[in-house]
């Protein structure tokens, strides 16, 4: 159960919202063999000036950065996090954000850093 933080500004919020959510439930669907139903996104649009970045960091020509923060389990292995990068960015792409523009950032939590709204272990349901 992935959960994913997009911070990107405003104008692309507006303009490409729902492309960008569609695209970003794609790529972790086909990367990570992720089920349909699980899905959990929060952008978080910013005005100009709250996102400040390197537009040329490791040579790269970024313009309007799109953040992925996303938080998952600790259970895959890196070539499956690689599979889900490719997947995450061709995705994006195709929703009109330029592959130089994503910034992805996995935290892995364990199992039992989740509650997801089911009876914990143990507990009377």
């Amino acid at each position: 159960m992935p959960m994913v933080q997009i911070d990107l500004r405003r104008d692309v919020f507006e303009e490409k919202g729902t492309a960008i959510s569609k695209a970003i439930h794609a790529g972790l669907m086909e990367g990570l063999d992720m089920p349909e139903d699980d899905l959990f996104q929060i952008f978080r649009p910013h005005d100009d000036g709250e996102i400040v970045f390197s537009p040329h960091f490791a040579g790269v020509d970024r313009r309007d950065l799109v953040l992925l923060r996303i938080t998952m389990v600790h259970m895959f292995p890196v070539d499956t996090k690689s599979r889900m990068y490719s997947a995450l960015a061709t995705h994006l792409e195709a929703a009109g954000v330029r592959h130089e523009d994503v910034l992805i950032c996995v935290v892995e939590v364990g199992f039992e850093d989740w509650y997801a709204g089911t009876p914990i272990r143990g507990e009377v349901a």
